[in-house]
């Protein structure tokens, strides 16, 4: 019996009759077991998140259903605010266009008699009554009792004014013009109607003011008025009824109008809580205040509170031409009342099915667990084969590929090789595993792939790399090294793809030498025919490789733009030599033949290899940014970036670099030339990076040669 016990104290429980395959087998089940419990909460944590996600997914909607219905209203009651403006100033302005008026008036005002005594005057006086009392603007009768001899005054009415603000005719009980009216008098002089704003007027009512312009007949905008038609009226019910909107049913939704003064803003019509106009004010600084949230950002909508500390969702907007902001607004409680219930029943119903689904998934696996360990010694035992199948699959795979595949871990050893992968070592794939990088490559070579693996597996990125290996003869190889996600059994490791490419990478550089060779020579050829530019060309692809990298672009567009430079006066070969060394002025036929060489320099290289757009460039040269140029008219982006660059290049060096007939030009003129140039002639982008370049990068030391003048050419 102690035997026994012995023998099974490294394995089991004493006691106990399961094997040690048994007890891993019976550890890894409770181990899924405790993961799909942790899988099934997690489930539910996330589920939970995203019914609180929908929930305020949908109050999201519903606070912009609001907004477009507040912004409706907002709309409609600022312009119905507006338009009653323009009605007031429409009265004033009939009576400052009324001939009869303008000539009564301008008489009157000249003729020192006082109006009232006067026909004219009479007239006029008659006319103000009746449009006042038609428009809104008559006064009620006052009802305090004065002195027989101060007329008494009202609240409203229209009266007539002389250049001076003196008032020469007035209806019945006109208040006289209130303090700081001479500012309105002093726009409407300017020749367009002005506004009072909204003011305590007498009695402390609140007291709107309008002032149009007076001309004599005949006579309109641009000339001097000869007075002023005004009217004062009180700011009641006939405008802010204007506020109120037709077949409001809610309780809280409120229409009010608010402006800046100062650090306050001022309440200007009356308030749901029976607060008078202007008697509110509140600091512009109080938190979260819906009248400062309005005047701020005039058709912005939030939530904020209102003057009465209630939540509220607002919006607001700016009545053009006064400083005025409409504020629209509802309490939270009520707009949001049904959908905060609706989505809590929502919320509701959704947690109750959320655990119910848990409940029922709780039980179902509990009864699965007990058939899955009955099956898991079989599923055990196929699953081997079919690992052990699948391996040799892929090796058969593998080894049939001329490139060498591997997977490595973060120690460089192997996990598996095909034969590719042995690296002349000698070994076989299978006695690979478990050796290093090191072992099998050497320290420094294995070292620059260990860092690339490292590299990957912690970013859990792939990277490509090309590196030269030491030998005789040294060879170019070319990897990919990819992540590969870790296990319970396999560490996070890498998967190296690695293929010789030294054949095409010495392919590639006599291409690269054959090409170059060509350029010479054809470069040599045009230098001899037209030896006054002899290094014209290899200067602009000079100038032309400088501007692309300071533009930041590629290497492609970096070689087009030096093969281009170079070659873009080969079609000068067609150029007959009088006119190359000719040092008069150029015909226009002989213009035409140099200009056209450029084009035929593309159709010379326009079936020639070179991997790069160099044809399609030197066509372009003579295009220009705006359309005008030759041969195809191209403009803008349809000129290709290689195109404009050596074309700004081009005219670069031909300024800077003398000529027979003239001087070399100093490199700051040419600048400007170039500038006067960008956005016409030029993509202004190459003018800018040349000139960074020659002022910032010592492009002007580089270049300074340029300016020499080369030795006549024998001859």
């Amino acid at each position: 019996m102690a035997n026994n016990t012995e023998q099974t104290t490294d394995s089991a429980p004493v006691g106990s009759a399961e094997s040690p395959e048994e007890a891993r087998e019976a550890r890894t089940a409770r181990l899924k077991m405790a993961a799909i419990a942790g899988a099934l909460g997690l489930v539910a944590v996330i589920g939970v998140a995203l019914v609180f996600h929908f929930v305020n997914q949908e109050r999201e909607r519903e606070l912009q259903n609001w907004q477009v219905r507040l912004g409706i209203v907002a709309d409609s009651r600022a312009a119905d605010v507006r338009r009653w403006l323009d009605e007031q100033f429409d009265v004033l302005s009939g009576l400052a266009d009324n001939a009869s008026l303008q000539l009564y008036a301008m008489g009157l005002m000249g003729s020192g008699e006082s109006a009232e005594e006067t026909m004219e005057g009479g007239y006029l006086r008659n006319l103000l009554e009746a449009t006042a009392q038609q428009s809104g603007f008559a006064a009620e009768i006052p009802e305090q009792t004065v002195n027989a001899n101060i007329a008494p005054s009202g609240k409203a009415g229209l009266a007539i004014l002389d250049p001076r603000g003196s008032i020469l005719l007035a209806t019945r009980f006109m208040p006289p013009p209130p303090e700081g009216f001479a500012t309105v008098l002093a726009q409407a002089a300017e020749g367009r109607p002005a506004l009072y704003d909204i003011r305590p007027g007498a009695g402390g009512a609140p007291t709107i003011g309008f002032a149009v312009p007076l001309f004599a007949v005949q006579e309109g905008a641009g000339s001097e008025p000869i007075g002023f038609v005004v009217g004062l009226r009180p700011a009641d019910k006939a405008l802010f009824s204007r506020l109120r909107q037709p077949g409001e049913t809610s309780r809280t939704a409120q229409s009010y109008l608010v402006r800046a003064r100062g650090a306050v803003a001022e309440y200007l019509s009356p308030l749901a809580d029976g607060t008078a106009p202007l008697q509110k004010t509140m600091a512009l600084d109080t938190a979260d205040l819906a009248a400062a949230f309005a005047l701020k950002s005039p058709g912005g909508f939030g939530i904020r509170r209102d003057y009465a500390s209630a939540e509220v969702l607002v919006t607001g907007r700016a009545i053009a031409g006064t400083p005025w902001t409409l504020v629209r607004s509802i309490a939270t409680s009520e707009a949001l009342a049904a959908t905060d219930q609706r989505l809590r029943t929502l919320l509701i119903v959704f947690l109750v099915v959320i655990a119910a689904v848990l409940v029922g998934a709780i039980a179902l696996w509990r009864h699965g667990t007990s058939m899955r360990f009955a099956q898991m010694a079989a599923r055990h035992k196929v699953a081997a084969e079919k690992l052990s199948n699948y391996m040799k699959f892929m090796r058969v795979v593998t080894d049939g590929q001329p490139t060498a595949i591997a997977a490595v871990d973060r120690e460089g050893r192997y996990t598996f090789a095909n034969k590719g992968a042995t690296w002349q070592s000698g070994l076989e794939p299978e006695q690979m595993l478990g050796k290093t990088l090191v072992d099998v490559m050497g320290p420094f070579q294995a070292k620059k792939f260990m860092d690339l693996n490292e590299e990957v597996i912690d970013r859990g990125q792939p990277r490509s790399s090309v590196q030269t290996l030491e030998g005789a003869p040294p060879r170019i190889v070319k990897s990919e090294h990819i992540p590969l996600a870790g296990d319970r059994d396999h560490p996070p490791s890498a998967l190296m793809v690695i293929e010789d490419i030294t054949e095409l990478m010495d392919e590639r550089a006599k291409r690269e030498s054959t090409m170059r060779d060509l350029v010479s020579t054809l470069v040599s050829l045009v230098d001899s025919r037209d030896p006054y530019s002899a290094n014209h060309s290899a200067r602009v692809a000079q100038v032309a490789s400088a501007v692309a990298q300071e533009m930041g672009e590629d290497d492609q567009v970096v070689q087009t733009v030096d093969i281009a430079g170079n070659l873009m006066n080969l079609g000068k070969v067609l150029v007959p030599t009088e006119i190359l060394t000719k040092t008069e002025r150029l015909t226009d036929e002989e213009m035409r033949i140099v200009r056209d060489s450029m084009v035929k320099t593309a159709d010379l290289l326009g079936h020639i290899a070179f991997d790069l757009p160099v044809s399609p460039t030197l066509r372009q040269l003579q295009e220009r940014w705006d359309g005008a140029g030759y041969p195809d008219g191209l403009s803008g982006e349809q000129i290709i970036v290689g195109a404009r660059i050596v074309a700004v290049a081009n005219a670069f060096v031909s300024m800077v670099s003398p000529r027979s007939f003239r001087a070399a030009m100093p490199f700051a003129k040419a600048s400007s030339i170039l500038l006067e140039d960008a956005g016409t002639r030029f993509d202004r982008r190459p003018i800018a990076a040349l000139i960074n370049y020659v002022e910032n990068r010592d492009g002007a030391a580089q270049w300074a040669h340029f300016a020499e003048i080369p030795e006549t050419p024998a001859g």
